[in-house]
This record gives structure tokens, C-alpha cells and sequence, in this order.
């Protein structure tokens, strides 16, 4: 376990602790904890979305595995040349990232989803410490305005200074964030996202990265 994932058994939020517990009486099978990060230790890239979905990443124990914004990211992901093997929606389906980690805000699942603002303060030092850890890095893409807001939170950068917005580039000294709305099934299903408009958003990326390493 990487010191910048919280134990299994993380006491830090007593809500989604105790959601977290009832869902392993419910499903005992499932991984039910804290989701680690996912990707290459020496990644360029890092993408952080909101929180576990309660029959994705919370049932498989991996970000964004096993509910429909997995397929459109990890799809995507390969497409731009940030992953290999083949993604089947299973932690254990092989799928490697390359030179990119995925990680979330909150690491644990939220009841409906919704995580309160003293949760996503208190997982911040996660994602402090992940983005600490990625020595390498060059680009945050934020899925979202929480998983937005929590990456300034973790650089301790003014919210004000930055508002989120669909394909927006925010020069943070070293590193620099981009923003796309959330790959979720609600905002593909109302076209408030499309996939061609999430490929616009990895083409920004794309040339930022090659312009980081030129």
C-alpha cells in the first residue's frame, strides 16, 4: 500500500465508515474500503475524480471500475496512449497505466454520492500526499467542481482564483490543471458531456504533456 492511500480500515470519517461497514454485511464480497490510487508511481499525469461509486470502484477496488464513467475514461485513456492491455471493468482484468494515475477526491463511497464538506476536507491530505508523491508530475486533470476544488484545496490555491469550468487551464506554478466535466452516466446521458467533447479536453492534455517534456 502506498503511504499516500488510507487504510482499509480508515477512522477519519465516521459516516462513511459506518456506510462502509453496512455495505460489508450487505455485500461481503465486495472490497467495501478506502480506494487506493491507480496508475504508474512516476506518472506525468494524474486525474482525480469525485468519490467510489457504490457498485464501481467501492465493489472492485479500483477507480472508476466496474460503472459506465469507467468505460468512457479508461477508453479514452487508451486512446491517448496512457494505458495498455485491455480494460474489462475488473480490477483484476491486467489493464497497466503509463505515465498516468487515477485517483479521487473522497476515497470512500458517500451514501447517494454525495460526500459533505468536512469529508472532502478530511480526505484532502490524501491527495496532497499523492500529488506530493508524484514527483514527476506536470498535469492534474480534475473530473468535476468537488474533485476541482479539492485539487486547490491539496496545493493550498485560492478557489477564487480558479473557477472550474469545462476545458479550463490553470497555471499552478509546476503544474497545471485542467478541468472536464465528470464522465458520469447523468451528464452523458443529458449530452452535458459527450465524448467528443472529453477527447477535446485529453487534446489540451496531450499537448501540455508534450510541452513539458520538449
Amino acid at each position: 500500500m502506498r503511504t499516500s492511500d488510507p487504510d482499509h480500515d480508515c477512522p477519519y470519517c465516521p459516516r462513511l465508515r459506518e456506510f462502509i461497514i453496512s455495505q460489508r454485511v450487505e455485500h461481503p464480497q465486495w472490497f467495501n474500503g478506502p480506494v487506493p490510487s491507480f496508475g504508474d508511481d512516476k506518472a506525468q499525469l494524474l486525474i482525480c475524480g469525485l468519490a467510489p461509486g457504490l457498485r464501481g470502484a467501492n465493489k472492485s477496488g479500483r477507480p472508476f471500475t466496474g460503472d459506465y464513467a469507467g468505460d468512457l475514461l479508461y477508453e479514452t485513456i487508451a486512446a491517448y496512449g496512457f494505458s495498455k492491455g485491455r480494460f474489462d471493468a475488473r480490477a483484476d482484468d491486467g489493464l497497466e497505466l503509463k505515465n498516468c494515475m487515477v485517483t479521487n477526491a473522497v476515497r470512500c463511497v458517500p451514501p447517494q454520492n454525495k460526500p459533505v464538506t468536512a469529508e472532502i476536507r478530511q480526505c484532502n491530505k490524501f491527495l496532497s500526499r499523492q500529488i506530493k508523491a508524484l514527483t514527476r508530475l506536470k498535469v492534474i486533470m480534475a473530473l468535476g467542481t468537488i474533485a476541482h476544488n479539492a485539487v486547490l484545496m491539496a496545493l493550498d490555491e485560492k478557489r477564487s482564483a480558479h473557477k472550474f469550468g469545462h476545458g479550463a487551464v490553470h497555471e499552478l506554478g509546476d503544474l497545471v490543471l485542467i478541468d472536464s466535466y465528470h464522465c458520469s452516466r447523468y451528464n452523458t446521458n443529458t449530452r452535458r458531456l459527450t465524448p467528443e467533447m472529453f477527447r477535446d479536453v485529453f487534446d489540451i492534455i496531450a499537448d501540455r504533456m508534450k510541452n513539458a517534456t520538449a
